[in-house]
């Protein structure tokens, strides 16, 4: 039996909507709607001075990104978390619909997506880079909002009072670390790059918004893994860190240089 003090799972169905074999999941609206409300919000920011895309770019630029995120996110979680099963059936790397998607194969995908768009429509990659930093951290407190409901990739077991009795997880309270992700990765980088975004733009603040982004990001999920469970395919990899960990370090040094980048194309000669 749980302890007392755990919280119990709220048991909300993944399917909002079910009709036949249609059935639309929360997953899978929070990817629609975090990719459709970025979409409008990007819309209205390129319009403010100093920004060198338009918004008829961006009408475009939704159908690359998307691509990206799919095709980066599906092949990121096969090649990083999951590639001997994938190399015995091959057919599974297709069917999307039975999950595994991976945060940084998609931020990979998005970046030749980005690149690819920057360089057919010749405008500066980071003015792409920044407006599409500015409102990513909307898709990830979508999707892990959804993958608490989901009762996935949750937390390693606790004392403490708030822990969550999964479903799958057994009959210990774990740590809710979706939810700690959406908090971290979605509400609070989301209102750093927002703030960052709605400054007055000038050419020097090119790759801030999007360093800040992938700082911030790099940081939380390194931190919130220390919570979370590890893939039980994988485990604990080189020096007891996780894969997550080891993705996001990187992540969060690239942004790192960024930031320090244009703070020194600010500072007074």
């Amino acid at each position: 039996m749980p302890p007392l003090l755990a919280i119990a799972f709220p048991n909300i169905d993944p399917v909002i909507v079910q009709f036949g074999p249609f059935a639309l999941r929360w997953y899978a609206l929070a990817y629609v709607g975090g990719l459709l409300l970025g979409w409008y919000l990007t819309k209205r920011l390129v319009t403010r001075p100093g920004w060198r895309i338009t918004p008829e770019d961006v009408d475009d630029l939704l159908f690359f990104i998307t691509l990206g995120v799919i095709l980066g996110g599906r092949l990121g979680y096969v090649l990083f978390y999951n590639l001997p099963s994938y190399l015995e059936n091959p057919a599974q790397i297709l069917m999307v619909w039975q999950g595994g998607m991976s945060f940084h194969g998609g931020l990979i995908g998005v970046l030749v997506a980005m690149w690819w768009f920057a360089r057919s429509r010749r405008v500066p990659f980071l003015d792409v880079a920044d407006a599409v930093a500015a409102v990513t951290p909307l898709g990830l407190l979508f999707g892990r909002i959804a993958n608490f409901i989901n009762g996935e990739l949750y937390g390693r077991v606790t004392d403490l009072p708030f822990g969550v009795v999964f479903p799958n997880g057994g009959p210990e309270p774990r740590h809710a670390s979706q939810l700690y992700e959406a908090f971290l990765e979605g509400l609070v980088l989301l209102i750093a790059v927002q703030w960052l975004a709605l400054r007055p733009r000038t050419p020097e603040d090119r790759g801030l918004i999007g360093g800040t982004f992938l700082f911030g990001y790099g940081l939380a999920r390194f931190l919130v893994e220390f919570a979370r469970e590890p893939d039980a395919q994988l485990g604990y990899l080189m020096g007891g860190l996780t894969m997550g960990q080891l993705l996001s370090l990187p992540v969060a040094l690239v942004g790192l240089w960024l930031i320090l980048r244009t703070r020194r194309a600010v500072r007074p000669a």
